[in-house]
C-alpha cells in the first residue's frame, strides 16, 4: 500500500557536499544534474535498495535523468507529472512516500506501472528534495522484492536528500552572487559591494574547506581560489610577484583577517586556538614582508593570493 513516512533524519554534515557544490558551480561543471547523479549513486551505496533513480522538477513534472542499479531500460526517459504516481505525490505533498507493494497500491495512480513494474520493482520509496520550501526534485530507491522500510533504511535516504538539497541551495546562491557582477570580464569595473561579497564568500569557503580531506577536491578548490582572486582584483592596483608560498592555514587565517575579524573570531571560525591564529598571522606577515595584518592583506591581494 502507499504510505508516508515522517522525516526524522538528523541534520547531516553537509561540508563536503557544500564545498563540492561551490566548486562545481564556479568551476564550470555540468551543475545540478551532476549533483543529482551523485545523490542517486549514494542511495544505492548507503541504503539496502538495489536500484535508485531520480529527477529534478521542470515545471510541474519530474524528469528522471539519473538511474543506478537498474536491470532494464524501462526507467529511462521517465517523466512523472505532479500528483501522479508515487513520486508525483511526494512532489506535491512535499513529504516522503512509500509503496510497500507498488503494483497493488490503492493510494497512488498507476500511470507509470510500465516503467516501474517493467523494471521489476516491488517496493518503492520516494523522497522529495526540498530547497527553500519548494520541492526541486524527487529521488527514489526500490527493491525487486517486497521489503519493509524502517528507520534503518529510511534515515540514509533522508540524509542523501538533505545533502542534495544543500548542494542545490549552495549552487543557487553561488549563481546568484555571480549574477551580481555583470562585468566578470572587467574586474576593475566591479562594484565595491560585489567585490566585498566575493571576498566574504571566499573566506567562508576557505573556513569550510579547511576540514576537507579529499585531495582531488582540494586541488580543484585551489584552482577556484585563484579564479576568485583574479575575478575580484582591482586592475587600478599594480600587481606584484612574490617568491613566497603561504601555507593553506596561513591563507585561511589571512582571508578571515581580511574581513576585519579579530584573532578570537578567526579562532572560532577555523576551530583553532587563538595563539595558533596569532602564529599563522605572524608567519604570513613575515613571508609577505608586512609589518601589520592590513599590510599583509594588501600585499596578498596584489599578488593574487587573496581576492
Amino acid at each position: 500500500m502507499g504510505a508516508s513516512l515522517p522525516h526524522r533524519a538528523p541534520a547531516p554534515d553537509h561540508t563536503g557536499a557544500g564545498v563540492r557544490a561551490v566548486v562545481d558551480a564556479l568551476d564550470g561543471d555540468p551543475g545540478d544534474a551532476q549533483a543529482l547523479d551523485h545523490a542517486v549513486a549514494e542511495l544505492v551505496r548507503r541504503t539496502r535498495f538495489p536500484v535508485a533513480f531520480g529527477g529534478l522538477a521542470l515545471g510541474d513534472a519530474i524528469h528522471v535523468t539519473s538511474i543506478h542499479g537498474a536491470r532494464t531500460r524501462n526507467l529511462q526517459g521517465l517523466v512523472v507529472e505532479a500528483s501522479r504516481g508515487l513520486g508525483g505525490r511526494a512532489l506535491v505533498e512535499k513529504r516522503p512516500r512509500l509503496a510497500l507493494d507498488y503494483g497493488s497500491s490503492r493510494s497512488i495512480t498507476h500511470d507509470y506501472d510500465r516503467a516501474v513494474l517493467g523494471e521489476g520493482i516491488a517496493t518503492l520509496f520516494a523522497v522529495p528534495v526540498m530547497v527553500g520550501g519548494r520541492a526541486r526534485g524527487v529521488i527514489y530507491c526500490g527493491s525487486w522484492a517486497e521489503s519493509p522500510v524502517g528507520d534503518v533504511v529510511a534515515r540514509p535516504a533522508f540524509a542523501v536528500a538533505e545533502e542534495l538539497s544543500s548542494e542545490l541551495r549552495i549552487r543557487d546562491e553561488v549563481q546568484r552572487r555571480l549574477t551580481l557582477s555583470p562585468t566578470r570580464a572587467a574586474p576593475a569595473a566591479m562594484p565595491a559591494t560585489t567585490r566585498e561579497e566575493l571576498r566574504e564568500t571566499y573566506a567562508e569557503l576557505r573556513s569550510i574547506a579547511a576540514i576537507i580531506d579529499d585531495p582531488a577536491l582540494r586541488a580543484r578548490l585551489d584552482r577556484l581560489e585563484q579564479r576568485l582572486a583574479a575575478l575580484s582584483h582591482d586592475a587600478s592596483e599594480p600587481a606584484v610577484e612574490l617568491d613566497v608560498r603561504l601555507s593553506p592555514r596561513e591563507i585561511d587565517v589571512l582571508a578571515c583577517a581580511a574581513l576585519g575579524s579579530t584573532n578570537a573570531e578567526i579562532a572560532a571560525t577555523l576551530d583553532l586556538k587563538e595563539g595558533t591564529v596569532k602564529s599563522y598571522l605572524q608567519s604570513a606577515m613575515a613571508k609577505l614582508d608586512a609589518s601589520t595584518r592590513h599590510a599583509a592583506v594588501v600585499t596578498a591581494r596584489r599578488a593574487g593570493i587573496l581576492p
